[in-house]
Formats: structure tokens, C-alpha cells, sequence
């Protein structure tokens, strides 16, 4: 599976667990993503793929590299739902 490939499944993972803020963009935390069996199951490289998404402007959340417990209530913001 190529970036691309990964960023769009992650914009449904988001969707699918996420919930909308008040801006009605899509939010869900990032320990919520972790401890997903179904996002364990697809993506490989979580963090590659967050980063991705994030330097192309379709998520965004605090700091550079999410780590599991540390982080697992950071925000992942869906900025582009297309």
C-alpha cells in the first residue's frame, strides 16, 4: 500500500471513530487510533502515515511524533474529509 493509499483509509478510520467538533471537523484521539484492532490491522506504520498526512495538510495535532500512553489524548484533527 502506497502513502496515498494510507492517508485515504486513515481519513475513514478517522470518520469511522472520530466524532465532529463544533467547527464539524472530524476528531478522535490518538490512543483511540492505537488501540484500535481494526487500524492495527491496516495501518503498518502508524506514525509514518500520521506524519505524512500531516505535512500534507490533512490532519493535524500537537508535536511531531505521537508515542502510545505518552500521547493517547492528543487530538488527530481531520482538516480534509474529501
Amino acid at each position: 500500500m502506497n502513502m496515498e493509499e494510507e492517508i485515504h483509509k486513515l481519513k475513514d478510520e478517522i470518520k469511522r471513530l472520530g466524532t465532529k467538533n463544533t467547527e464539524g471537523l472530524y476528531v478522535v484521539k490518538f490512543g483511540v487510533i492505537v488501540k484500535d484492532e481494526r487500524c492495527g490491522d491496516i495501518f503498518e506504520a502508524l506514525n509514518g502515515t500520521l506524519r505524512g498526512a500531516k505535512k500534507r495538510k490533512i490532519i493535524d495535532f500537537k508535536g511531531e511524533m505521537l508515542l502510545q500512553g505518552a500521547h493517547d489524548d492528543v487530538d488527530i484533527i481531520l482538516l480534509d474529509s474529501a
